[in-house]
């Protein structure tokens, strides 16, 4: 059972709404927060958590001093390990913070807890858990006739991110057969929902849209991903944490695989039955550029952990897409909170506007 859990990552989107969800789900269980606060995190995101049961650390995974000690102040017994620089666009215009945090980071915890648990002993391997969360884009991509991701599917990563991803996948699993660290593994398809930082397609179509900006499609916009919300994704841990066989890889997805022209004009449709304006939101669509080495097609067979462990999604697209749109326009402090903090219009107009290429 869990009793002191380190959540790297945890002022993030998923990492955040994962906090959340463990909280109310186990009323026994201490959350220690550790969180760098770069541009994708915010303390916005825990607002109004139980003081008594969360506490937030601002602080880099790479820090053995600091990761050393949070382990053995608070006698951790779970880790579960969202921190990570997750955006592709990104990681081709800058590759070496990946390489930091994504690698680097997952050693220094690996090693930490390595150290803490199994040579000092302080406490029962029956009662301790690593779990490395990652991602579908470490397989690579997919051609229209080929089968879904399962968890035997050779890597073939395709970015920078995805190649940071693999490798700490790999030294996660490495930990578990060389050391016998108790290790799971996690790869999920795109997450979306609340809290979301608007570099991801789903939050930037809907607040582009509300601000009346273009919405960028790259390319013909017929690539297609596997759309998992965020409350499900939550789920799908907890289950693996609970029941989940150590060792394992466990994939993560949510059935839903429409191409991204699809996920943007559904957007635009649920804004103008939301926030109907003088035209259709599907105006504001503007095809750009494609990126260099963009995947076309992923795709997540999540056989295993329903057969295993009884989780399957509950949140079709069309009701977390309405969730979420939802959730931002109830949110406005959200966005401005985010907005003053990392200086979202800055980095809107270097990141988007200034690469963009009508076609």
């Amino acid at each position: 059972m869990m009793n002191r859990v380190l959540v790297t990552g945890g002022a993030g989107f998923i990492g955040s709404n994962f906090v959340r969800y463990l909280l109310n789900a186990d009323s026994g269980v201490h959350v220690v927060n550790l969180d760098a606060l770069t541009y994708a995190g915010s303390l916005e995101n825990l607002r109004d958590l139980p003081v008594d049961r969360h506490a937030f650390i601002k602080g880099d995974i790479c820090d053995r001093d600091l990761v050393n000690d949070l382990l053995r102040r608070h006698r951790i017994d779970t880790i579960v390990h969202f921190a990570a620089e997750s955006h592709v666009d990104r990681s081709i215009l800058s590759p070496e913070p990946f390489i930091r945090t994504n690698v680097i980071g997952t050693f220094t915890l690996l090693e930490a807890a390595r150290q803490y648990w199994l040579v000092e002993e302080a406490l029962p391997i029956a009662d301790i858990r690593f779990h490395h969360v990652s991602t579908d884009e470490v397989y690579g991509s997919l051609n229209p006739d080929e089968p879904a991701f399962s968890e035997t599917t050779p890597y073939a990563p395709n970015s920078p991110y995805a190649a940071s991803k693999a490798s700490s996948d790999h030294l996660a699993r490495s930990y578990h057969h060389t050391y016998h660290l108790p290790v799971t593994i996690s790869n999920c398809s795109n997450n979306y929902g609340p809290r979301q930082f608007p570099e991801k397609l789903i939050p930037l179509v809907v607040l582009n849209a509300l601000e009346g900006r273009p919405l960028p499609v790259y390319g013909d916009g017929q690539q297609i991903r596997d759309w998992l919300f965020v409350d499900d994704h939550c789920e799908a841990i907890h289950q693996i944490l609970v029941r989940g066989v150590s060792g394992q890889t466990y994939n993560i997805g949510g059935n839903n695989q429409p191409a991204n022209l699809t996920i943007v004009e559904t957007i635009c449709d649920l804004l103008d039955e939301l926030r109907p304006g003088a035209r259709t939101h599907r105006e504001l669509i503007k095809f750009v550029t494609d990126r260099p080495g963009h995947d076309r097609r992923y795709a997540m067979n999540i056989a295993k952990i329903r057969n295993e462990l009884g989780w399957q999604p509950r949140y079709s697209l069309k009701d977390g897409l309405f969730a979420t749109v939802q959730w931002i326009l109830a949110n406005p402090e959200w966005l401005a909170a985010i907005q003053m903090q990392n200086d979202y219009q800055a980095w809107l107009t270097e990141n988007y506007a200034t690469r963009e290429k009508a076609k």
